[in-house]
């Protein structure tokens, strides 16, 4: 586990190591991370908007090309959403509708991830599949949910496609702008860190109006 931050933490350095020790096999490497990332629902905790960033900080120093990066990370972001709706059409009425808590849906998944990417999805409909793209944890569940919950499959490759390009060029134009600006550069760590802060921020917003709906109506009603 402690790799696995100290790889999202400085994923610049440990990416520039592995081009210089493994040359092109790095694509390969990013399209694993970026489908299972947003492939599998067990795998959320794996870099995403910040391993994006760094990439476009490499392309940008001209270690990687920058059309094949794109292209490639775009078309992992969305196979790995096809592959999550696709288990979700399969399993993911037995998970929401489980009471057996020592069922394997219960042990392998967590139910309260999956619930609050629900409600994300019922709240925003089809535009939740494009939002959850820039949400860590939120983008990992979001289509597993949406598969369960029964969306249409032309309606999902549609927002998919559109969630995959925007989340993807946008990341990795941010880093090839602003990645290797010194003040970045030197900061790397805490950049990620602010990266996920700001990600983090529309579940936060949401998470308050939510606490905050039912306090206020009830101090309405007195």
């Amino acid at each position: 586990m402690l790799d696995i931050v100290d790889f999202i933490l400085h994923s610049d350095r440990h990416l520039l190591e592995f081009v210089g020790a493994y040359g092109g096999w790095v694509y390969a490497l990013l399209f694993v991370i970026v489908f299972a990332e947003t492939g599998f629902v067990v795998t959320p905790f794996l870099p995403g908007d910040s391993l994006l960033f760094a990439t476009g900080a490499l392309c940008a120093s001209g270690a990687l090309n920058t059309p094949t990066a794109l292209v490639l990370l775009a078309g992992a972001a969305f196979s790995g959403n096809a592959v999550n709706y696709t288990v979700g059409r399969l399993v993911g009425p037995r998970v929401f509708n489980a009471t057996d808590q020592r069922g394997w849906a219960h042990r392998l998944l967590n139910r309260d991830h999956l619930r609050r990417a629900h409600v994300f999805f019922e709240t925003y409909g089809g535009k939740a599949v494009i939002l959850g793209r820039f949400v860590p944890i939120v983008r990992t569940f979001v289509p597993f949910v949406a598969g369960a919950a029964g969306m249409t499959s032309h309606g999902f490759v549609v927002f998919s496609a559109v969630g995959a390009a925007a989340w993807v060029g946008l990341c990795v134009v941010a880093g090839f702008l602003f990645g290797n600006v010194p003040i970045v550069k030197q900061n790397f760590s805490l950049v990620t860190i602010g990266i996920v802060l700001v990600s983090l921020l529309p579940v936060a917003v949401e998470y308050v109006r939510h606490t905050r709906g039912p306090a206020a109506g009830s101090t309405g009603a007195r």
